[in-house]
């Protein structure tokens, strides 16, 4: 079986149907896992949305996705965060809001955890050192864990005894799963934060037992002139080419 492991589109619908053909053209793949975070920022929430809703998926809530449907304070978002996130609001259907509210926190799919943030926290905590990485193992009980919410691909590698290592998850570089205790981050479709402005996601082979990264160019501009077009922050427009 094979899963496509997408984490915050941040209503980038020219990345995600870039993400979306780059699977097909790999052999597709039997489910998506999708890690929450599907609007915020970005022009395009519905269709968003729609497209994630026409596939064979799982979804977990993110920040973004529960500020959208007033579950999560904005209160803790930067300005231009906050701004495009009271405009998603008034943009969400009524059957849209509902697919939100219904999104769980935390879901188990083979001997993955999936969440936004962290296990721990699966809103608001950012995993971003081996130290954080270390106190979630305890939070949840399968070996291996999904999680989005930094937009930069990462890997922990933990040892039962304890100690975790982390490192840059690279595109066409297989991590083989083993025995040690994983915490991988698949990077952002919508809005990479790690000095690559591709669209980022993952695809396991559960046969193979292997993980892989994969980065897919798409029409970036066309996202910042639409986003422009609605009225969004222009700083948010422009970080998708700089990609930090």
């Amino acid at each position: 079986m094979h899963y496509a492991i997408l984490a915050d589109i941040h209503s980038n619908l020219a990345a995600l149907i870039a993400v979306l053909d780059d699977i097909k053209r790999r052999g597709g793949v039997d489910e998506v896992w999708c890690l929450g975070d599907i609007v915020g920022y970005g022009p395009d929430p519905h269709d968003c949305i729609a497209t994630l809703r026409r596939t064979k998926h799982v979804c977990v809530m993110g920040n973004h996705d529960g500020a959208a449907i007033g579950k999560v304070d904005i209160a803790f978002f930067n300005p231009d965060a906050a701004t495009a996130n009271r405009w998603t609001a008034r943009q969400l259907t009524p059957d849209e809001s509902d697919y939100l509210n219904h999104l769980p926190l935390v879901i188990e799919k083979d001997d993955f955890t999936l969440t936004h943030g962290s296990p721990r926290e699966p809103i608001r905590e950012y995993l971003l050192s081996t130290w954080s990485a270390q106190e979630n193992l305890a939070h949840f009980s399968t070996r291996f864990c999904f999680v989005g919410h930094t937009h930069s691909p990462l890997v922990f590698a933990c040892e039962e005894t304890g100690g975790c290592t982390a490192h840059h998850f690279e595109p066409e570089s297989p991590l083989v799963l083993g025995e040690r205790r994983l915490i991988i981050n698949p990077g952002a479709v919508g809005q990479p934060r790690d000095g690559d402005p591709r669209a980022s996601y993952a695809i396991y082979d559960s046969d193979a037992r292997v993980v892989n990264l994969h980065r897919v160019p798409y029409d970036i501009r066309a996202t910042q002139t639409s986003m422009m077009t609605q009225g969004l922050p222009a700083a948010l427009a422009t970080r998708l080419s700089h990609a930090m």
